[in-house]
């Protein structure tokens, strides 16, 4: 059992400069202030690449929580996939898709999250009711953040 949820984001940005915003770690890391995200090790500056893990560290719930993820797919400037390796999840992917615009004009990204919780039926229960809501939103502000470096 597990969770999934799509978003879709239009952007000015190229493909090109969307792709590498979103596998930069100073980006993740200003978007994601409100959490308290940092990179605490692996590729903790710079763009992080296929086959490179990188471990956050953030405040979610009041909770300070660990998480490493792995590039583990990437085809610059259509797609890349990070995954958990370890952390909060049983288990954590997240696909990363970027299409130009029919008009040539920007970039169409999709994120496609799929994720379970631990701790059986109570966890299942929790997937539902606040943690796809709570990870649907980060992803909206990531996105809303990378949407504002256009200027």
């Amino acid at each position: 059992m597990s969770v999934s949820f799509v978003c879709t984001t239009d952007s000015v940005l190229a493909p090109e400069r969307l792709f590498d915003l979103s596998l930069d770690i100073g980006a993740h890391t200003s978007s994601m202030q409100r959490s308290r995200e940092r990179a605490v090790a692996g590729v903790t500056s710079g763009l992080i690449g296929l086959g490179e893990e990188v471990t956050w560290r953030a405040w979610h719930f009041g909770v300070p929580i660990r998480m490493t993820s792995r590039i583990t797919a990437f085809d610059r400037p259509r797609s890349f996939v990070d995954q958990q390796k370890r952390g909060p999840f049983r288990f954590f992917r997240h696909e990363h898709r970027f299409e130009p615009l029919p008009d040539g004009a920007g970039t169409r990204m999709t994120d496609h999250v799929s994720f379970a919780a631990p701790f059986g039926p109570l966890g299942r229960l929790v997937e539902k009711l606040v943690l796809a809501r709570y990870l649907e939103h980060l992803i909206r502000e990531r996105n809303a953040y990378l949407q504002s470096l256009s200027a």
